[in-house]
């Protein structure tokens, strides 16, 4: 069965490819705008909107033990298998234009 977030907007991809490493909320923002060459920049709101929601889908989740006012995320092993399936399916799109020309 479709997962109904599936396919993943290019936002989740890039929070969901940047938490491969832990990071806290202005690291994701950075990283984000780092991995899509400046295209995507993230705000604020955009950013811990899409972070509850992918805590509530158990895609990423906080990193247990670490302290101060950030909280620290990662991917999940339920979070690398969206990100399979979707791999998967850009794979198959890029296939279409290479055949397709």
């Amino acid at each position: 069965m479709k997962h109904p977030l599936l396919p993943l907007s290019e936002t989740m991809h890039y929070i969901l490819l940047a938490l491969k490493e832990p990071l806290h909320g202005y690291a994701i923002m950075q990283a984000v705008e780092q991995m899509s060459e400046g295209t995507v920049i993230l705000a604020a709101g955009t950013l811990y909107g899409a972070v509850e929601n992918l805590s509530k889908h158990g895609w990423i989740a906080p990193v247990p033990g670490e302290m101060g006012r950030r909280k620290v995320y990662r991917i999940t092993d339920d979070g690398e298998r969206i990100l399979a399936i979707e791999r998967g399916r850009i794979e198959h799109l890029l296939s279409l234009y290479e055949m397709r020309g």
